[in-house]
Parts: structure tokens; C-alpha cells; sequence
């Protein structure tokens, strides 16, 4: 495995065509030594990586389950999917128990491929999330060796990236697709470094497998900031070869990383295809109307809002908590500290106000220790990305002492990374990004791009343990380099002081509770609370200044041949673990844990509402749940119209803004078929109201209403009787053509399953059919008598027909062309993966045996 991975690092600027490590003994494997004997120090990488993954998910040993908010709730919304599945071998491909109906693509999907499940491999079949820890450590291990670092170094740079606090801030909170995208960035970017440094064929085979898994990750934003990365790396990489004259690599590298994206995209093809077509019906893909309150008007806006695009944004000099976790409060659940609660309860005490005694503590305590670019109403962090303080010290020292192509790309991308976290905060720049950038108005959360400068940085800092303390000159150049480095680090801290001294310790919450108190509280309240963030800012840089100079005197003992080398990384990698370790229980604790059992039964307790209303039999109806926001407890059990999915059906997003910020109309429940409201007593219990007088399926209208634009047909859905009368657009109304009343006409629903929908209908005259279903024309095909129909938007977001005179067979199936298609690409695809992978390992091996005989030679 080592004598695979190891090459030429040319970007750290020092020979290294036979990497020694002599004070540790490992030195490059000669054709003597045994396959079993090279593998040592990665077989004892990988157990290290078990054992401590396994440790800090403590609780998975003894029969608990991670408790995940999202994914809770994924569950809910995956649930009626599941249940399709068991009872008819197939996952539909549309969902009918959340938000009336919408796509099953980015809920529960099955695709077609000859491959394994790799995930499971490379977690080595650990559970969740203790392999999610595995994967990122052993993906960041195998960019080590592709580095050609001493594996020492590796382990080191694998425990800090995969340990940095981001990542079990995320997985407490159940973002495990973000997790995997995170933990499987290392790995292809080791292959694009090995096709980029001459190691074609196992850099081929690695550039493959790390594109498949990056990518079936599916987590498109993390995917995106890998692609920054790899765009600077590679263009400063390129500069390199231009200056060499040295064309050809430039085709083979284009050429192998194009082959290894392709196949890699193939792959991943069913999911792109259907996502990408999904996404332009969604609030991603923009929007044709403007809700202001009771207010609509008419927009044409690509991709998400300014302002929805960048909320969750970080101050300009919150980045800081990269090396500084506590410096901005940690996350928006921790309260101040227990001393500043008593001195502001204290002194609001001291008021002589007896109501107010009786709640000041409550009072107190409900002000949050956050007070970040994220503490404002509707927005929240779960914790710091934090990166350990050494890991950024020496990522820090590597940009300034350390030369090369992979220095310079590492640099930009971690530059452009700190600046799109600030989002609104430096807007002038970031909306340039936002409109010009392409495809970047698709995503949200600016202070996600830190995901960059985890990579980045920990690269780059175990890039300067390699040269520092491994290279043969290694010490000479530190020696060289030590006023530099202690320029850096001086710098950092004089820049830390400058903003401790200058900023205003202000918070988005003081804004809110200005305009609710009195000056006296008020003064008390947001005066301690601001104390308190600066002394915790302040305790942060000394915090910083200690780390610095733990870090000073390891350097300063190897120069004076006090420490070795082995020594120095692993004294270094013990304080960076244990560090990280600390700051990452402070967020995902025994407590995330419950047994198993528990995990679906507590989130999903079904209560004597929903018991009446699974009384019902008929196939159709919908729930509407008044407290079903954001909640997918009603979606678990019953089709619901409302619930929780991050990417809803733009029309749909806009019927909920318009109608349901307060009591929807009732016209809009009966279309919706809603038989069901259920409410909450003032003692949070539930009970059930039965609504009579929901339209059912299906229904003919009387007439036709039509409207001009989408904001028009929007205001309409409120102000007109929908049972009657049909809201259709103007362009329409021609394809529609004359349609005449039947008060004896009828249309039943017959058949009612996920993908497909039978009606008969049985009328004198043309009728127009109004169908409680969402329209989501991207796959939704109509037939009358096996004759396909046009399906007209009507009622803003609902399906509409012509049904001719006569009695009538209407069929609605959900065929999605592009599904067909991507499960081809994609079963195609992961056969090239299949091959490129063991034909670029067998190719590497055969090559490098041919070079040791013709070396024997």
C-alpha cells in the first residue's frame, strides 16, 4: 500500500524520490521486504482509527442508536415509500403523504449498479456514526500516503480532519449525506494529486473510486466546494506546466481526471438527472411570484433569493472560531455561563420589582451564549468548525514557509472559502458569486464553504510536519524559516488582540430585545451579556496564545535535537486528538443516544387522533395537521399537506406563504381533500375535527376563471369558490375551448397508488375535471381511453383535464423519462467503475513490478 502511494512531492519542494524516515525506522520497502512487514504501520493506522471511532461512539456498543433530528424526520417522510416497498417490491417513485404529493427523488430512491454497497466497505461495516469517523480518517490516511507523508504524519492529519467538530456537530444533527461527502473528499483528491504527479494508473483507479463515493454521496453544496478545491489546485498545477513546457502531462492529467469525473458522474447519473430536472420545479430553480404578507406580485428570479441564499452567514470575523471553538458561544443551545446569569439576575433584582424577581432567572437564562452571524430570528448554529488549534497554526506556517503548485491552490480555495462564509456580511462580493458563479444561486448557508478550509488547512498542515520534521533537511530549514514562523504566529495573535479590543460584542438577539424591554433591563441584559462575550473572547486568545506556545517549544526542542521527529508528531497529534476531542463532546454526547427501539417509537408515538383517523379506509383523503410545519409526525402516518422537506415544490412553497401563515381558506382545505384537521388543546393534546364538506379526488367545475399571470392565478386560489369555478391561466383557456354544466355528471376515483391514478368519468357534455393532485409536469402523464391528454395547471398548483362527453377511463401515471434514462447511465457506469478501479490497481502493480525487474536488472 505505501510503496503504491508514494512519489515525487514536488510542491513541498524537497527530493523525495526515496522517502526516508530513518529516526522511525520505516523506510521505503525494498523488493525484499514483505508484503505483510509494509503493511504494518497502515494495518496499525487503521486499527487506531477503529478503536478510537468505536470509544467516542461509546453508546452504539451497548445496543443505542444516534437520536437525529433529520433523520427522524427523513423517516417520517420515507415512511409511506417503505411501506409501498414491502408490499409491492418496488419503491415508488412519488410520494403522496407529504405536502399533498411531490417527487420520492431526494427522499427514498432506488437505482440500479453491479457495485457493492462501498459506503459499508470503506466503514468497514462499523455502525452509524462510528464509521462515519472511520471514513473520514481512512479517506484522509490514504491522501497522506498520496502525499507521501510518513505515516505517522498521516495518522495525524486523519485523526484532526476526522475529528475536526464540524463533524459531529452535523451528524447529531443527522446530516449524514453532508458527512459522507465530507469524509469522502480526501480520497479523490488523492487520486486527482497521484494523476497529477505521475502515478497514472493507481491515481486513475483512486480518482474513480473517490468521484463514485464523493458523488453518491449526495450532498451536491459539499460536492461543490470539493470542486473549488480541485479547480485552484488544478490551475496552479497547470501554470507549473506551462512554465515547464510540459504539454503532455497536461493531456493525460485532463484526460484521466475528465475520465475519472465522467465515470464518476455516470454513476451518479439517476441521482444528478432527476435532481437537476426536480430542482428547477423547486425553490431552487427560482421563482415567478414575490409573497409580501397578504401582497403578490410578479417576479422571474433564477435560482434562490439574496436573502434566502444567504442567511446562516458568518460575521467577517467569525472564522476565527476555526482555531478559537468557544470564541462567538459555540452553538445557539448554549446558554450564558452560570456566573453571568447570577450577576444579571442580581442585579435585576436589585430593581425591587417583585414580578420581575419571579422571572428574571427564566429570563436570563433564555439569552443565548451565541452571538455569531447566525444569532438572528430563524436562524441557528449547532456548534463551531473548529479544526484544532495547532492544525490551523501549522496549515498558517505551511502558507508562508512552504513552496509549490499545491501550496498556492490550497491557499486560494481556503482565501474564497473564508470570504463566502461571510455571505451578507460582505454581500458587494458574495452577490457577484451568487448571480455569476454558475450554479452557486442553487445553495444556501454561506458558513458552510468552511468545509473547504477543513480540508485545506489540515493538508497543509501535515504538509509542514513532513517537511519540518521528516524531510532530510528538515531541520536545517526550520532553522532557516523560524523567524518566519514566529512572525506568523505573532501576526495571528496581534490581529486576534486587534479585534478583541475594537469589536462591539454586539448580537443580532440585542436587536430583538431592545424593542420588547425596558431600558433598565434591557441594560442589564444585553450589558452582562455582552461582558460575557468578550471575557470569552478573551479567555480564546489566551487559549490561542498557549496553544502557540506549546506549539514554539516542540519546534524549539527539535532544533535543539531535544525531540525527534516521531516524538514531536506524535506529541503534536496527541494534543491536536485530545483537544478536538474535548470541543467535540461538547456536541455529540452519550445523551444523542437512545436504544434502538426507542429511536423511530419516541418521534413517532401514535396518538388516539391518529387512530380515529386511520378509521377511514378511503384511499385519498389528506390530514391537515394546524402544528405540522416543519414536522413529519402527521406525514408518518397519514397523507398529509403538510410536513418537512428542504427542497418543496415551488408552487406548492408559494400556496403555504400566501394561505397558511394563518387560518387557511376553507375552499383550499376542501380542494386539497383535506377530511381531517387536527388540533391541539391548551394541554398539548390532540384532537381530531372531521370536515364534511372536502371535494373529494376529483370534481367537474361549472366554469373556468382565467388569470393573466402566476400572481394573479396565486390571488385567486383565495377568493374564489374552487368547487364551482377552475383557475386556469389565460394562455390556456384556447386548448380548454367551451365547456358546458351537467349537474349530472360524475367522476370516481378507482384506483389510487403512488404512480398510478384511475378515475371514471361519465358526463352529457365536455367537462372540465379539476384533480386534487399537485401538478409536477416533469413526468406525470395523462390519458382519457388510453389516449394521452394535456394536463393544465389549474388552481395555481392542482391538475386539471378536458374530459369529452361520454363515459370515460382517465388514467394519471408517473413515468419519468429521465428516470429510465439514469438508470441506464448509471447501471453502465458503475461497470466502468468496476473496471477502471481493478484495472488501474492490476496496471499499477504490473507497472511497478516491471520497473523493480528491469531495476534488478
Amino acid at each position: 500500500m505505501g510503496c503504491y502511494f508514494q512519489y515525487q512531492v514536488s510542491y513541498i519542494q524537497y527530493p523525495v524520490s526515496s522517502i526516508q524516515y530513518p529516526e522511525s525506522g520505516i523506510k521505503k520497502q525494498s523488493m525484499k521486504n514483505s508484503w505483510l512487514k509494509s503493511s504494518i504501520p497502515h494495518i496499525i493506522a487503521v486499527v487506531i482509527f477503529v478503536v478510537v471511532a468505536l470509544i467516542f461512539c461509546k453508546p452504539v456498543l451497548e445496543g443505542n442508536e444516534l437520536q437525529q433530528h433529520d433523520i427522524v424526520g427523513w423517516k417520517g417522510a420515507a415512511q409511506n415509500a417503505f411501506e409501498v416497498k414491502e408490499k409491492t417490491g418496488k419503491m415508488p417513485l412519488w410520494n403522496t403523504t407529504l405536502f399533498s404529493g411531490m417527487p420520492n427523488y431526494q427522499i427514498a430512491m432506488e437505482g440500479k449498479s453491479v457495485l457493492p454497497d462501498l459506503t459499508k466497505i470503506f466503514g468497514l461495516g462499523l455502525p452509524v456514526p462510528a464509521n462515519f469517523f472511520f471514513i473520514a480518517c481512512i479517506c484522509f490516511y490514504i491522501l497522506g500516503l498520496a502525499l507521501g507523508l510518513n505515516p505517522f504524519a498521516a495518522v495525524l492529519g486523519a485523526l484532526a480532519y476526522g475529528f475536526s467538530t464540524y463533524n459531529p456537530v452535523i451528524i447529531s444533527a443527522g446530516h449524514n449525506t453532508k458527512m459522507l461527502a465530507i469524509g469522502f473528499m480526501p480520497l479523490l483528491l488523492a487520486g486527482i494529486l497521484l494523476i497529477f504527479n505521475r502515478r497514472y494508473w493507481i491515481g486513475l483507479a483512486v480518482a474513480v473510486l473517490g468521484a463514485y463515493q464523493e458523488l453518491m454521496s449526495n450532498h451536491p453544496q459539499v460536492n461543490y466546494y470539493f470542486f473549488i478545491i480541485a479547480g485552484f489546485i488544478t490551475l496552479f498545477y497547470t501554470a507549473q506546466w506551462i512554465r515547464e513546457k510540459d504539454f503532455k502531462q497536461i493531456g493525460i492529467a485532463v484526460v484521466l481526471c475528465g475520465v475519472a469525473a465522467g465515470v464518476g458522474l455516470g454513476a451518479y447519473y439517476l441521482t444528478y438527472a432527476t435532481t437537476k430536472e426536480y430542482t428547477e420545479y423547486t425553490m431552487r430553480g427560482g421563482k415567478s411570484v414575490e409573497i409580501q404578507g397578504d401582497k403578490v406580485t410578479t417576479v422571474n428570479t433564477k435560482g434562490l433569493d439574496d436573502s434566502y441564499a444567504f442567511s446562516y452567514s458568518m460575521r467577517l470575523s467569525e472564522p476565527l472560531v476555526m482555531l478559537m471553538p468557544d470564541a462567538y458561544g459555540g452553538s445557539s443551545a448554549s446558554p450564558l455561563k452560570e456566573s453571568s446569569q447570577e450577576k444579571m439576575v442580581e442585579q435585576l433584582t436589585a430593581l425591587g420589582n417583585p414580578q420581575l424577581n419571579a422571572v428574571a432567572p427564566q429570563m436570563v437564562a433564555q439569552m443565548p451564549g451565541y452571538w455569531g452571524g447566525m444569532a438572528k430570528p430563524g436562524e441557528s448554529t449547532s456548534g463551531p468548525p473548529y479544526m484544532g488549534v495547532l492544525a490551523v497554526l501549522l496549515a498558517l506556517i505551511g502558507f508562508v514557509i512552504l513552496k509549490g503548485p499545491l501550496k498556492w491552490g490550497l491557499l486560494v480555495a481556503s482565501v474564497l472559502a473564508i470570504v463566502m462564509s461571510w455571505g451578507g456580511y460582505f454581500a458587494d462580493f458574495n452577490g457577484i458569486l451568487l448571480h455569476d458563479l454558475p450554479l452557486y444561486n442553487k445553495f444556501r448557508a454561506p458558513s458552510m464553504a468552511l468545509v473547504i478550509p477543513q480540508l485545506t488547512f489540515i493538508v497543509m498542515a501535515v504538509l509542514t510536519v513532513q517537511r519540518i520534521f521528516f524531510a532530510p533537511d528538515g531541520k536545517a530549514f526550520l532553522e532557516q524559516n523560524f523567524k518566519k514562523v514566529l512572525y506568523t504566529m505573532g501576526g495571528l495573535i496581534v490581529l486576534i488582540a486587534l479585534i478583541y479590543l475594537g469589536q462591539s460584542y454586539n448580537s443580532g438577539y440585542d436587536e430583538l430585545i431592545s424593542g420588547q424591554l425596558p431600558d433598565q433591563i434591557k441594560t442589564i441584559i444585553i450589558g452582562g451579556a455582552k461582558q460575557e462575550r468578550q471575557s470569552v473572547f478573551g479567555a480564546q486568545l489566551l487559549r490561542t496564545l498557549l496553544f502557540a506556545a506549546v506549539l514554539l517549544a516542540i519546534l524549539y526542542l527539535y532544533m535543539k535535537n531535544k525531540l525527534k521527529p516521531v516524538v514531536a508528531t506524535v506529541v503534536l497529534g496527541l494534543i491536536v486528538f485530545i483537544d478536538l476531542w474535548a470541543i467535540d463532546k461538547k456536541y455529540l454526547t452519550d445523551e444523542n443516544y437512545v436504544p434502538k427501539e426507542e429511536v423511530v417509537a419516541r418521534s413517532f408515538v401514535k396518538t388516539p387522533a391518529d387512530d380515529q383517523i386511520s378509521q377511514d379506509k378511503d384511499p385519498h383523503y389528506r390530514v391537515f395537521d394546524v402544528n405540522g410545519m416543519n414536522d413529519n409526525h402527521a406525514v408518518y402516518f397519514h397523507r398529509s399537506v403538510l410536513g418537512y422537506h428542504p427542497a418543496k415544490l415551488r408552487i406548492y412553497q408559494d400556496i403555504i406563504e400566501r394561505y397558511f401563515g394563518q387560518q387557511p381558506p376553507q375552499d383550499l382545505l376542501n380542494a386539497l381533500d383535506v377530511k381531517y384537521i387536527i388540533t391541539q388543546n391548551q394541554q398539548g393534546q390532540q384532537s381530531v375535527i372531521p370536515n364534511p364538506g372536502a371535494f373529494g379526488a376529483a370534481w367537474f367545475v361549472k366554469g373556468l376563471k382565467p388569470e393573466a399571470n402566476a400572481a394573479s392565478e396565486l390571488q385567486a386560489v383565495g377568493a374564489t369558490h374552487l368547487r364551482d369555478t377552475a383557475i386556469v391561466p389565460q394562455a390556456a383557456v384556447a386548448a380548454i375551448g367551451a365547456i358546458q354544466a351537467d349537474t349530472t355528471a360524475t367522476i370516481t376515483l378507482t384506483k389510487y397508488t403512488n404512480d398510478a391514478i384511475e378515475y371514471n368519468a361519465n358526463s352529457a357534455t365536455p367537462q372540465f375535471a379539476v384533480f386534487s393532485e399537485v401538478y409536477y409536469p416533469a413526468g406525470w402523464v395523462a390519458t382519457i381511453d388510453g389516449k394521452e391528454a394535456a394536463i393544465i395547471k389549474t388552481d395555481y398548483f392542482m391538475r386539471g383535464l378536458v374530459i369529452p362527453a361520454g363515459k370515460h377511463k382517465v388514467q394519471f401515471a408517473f413515468e419519468p423519462a429521465t428516470v429510465k434514462r439514469g438508470i441506464t447511465v448509471s447501471y453502465i457506469s458503475s461497470i466502468l467503475v468496476v473496471i477502471l478501479v481493478l484495472g488501474g490497481f492490476a496496471m499499477q502493480w504490473w507497472v511497478d513490478k516491471n520497473k523493480k525487474n528491469k531495476t534488478a536488472a
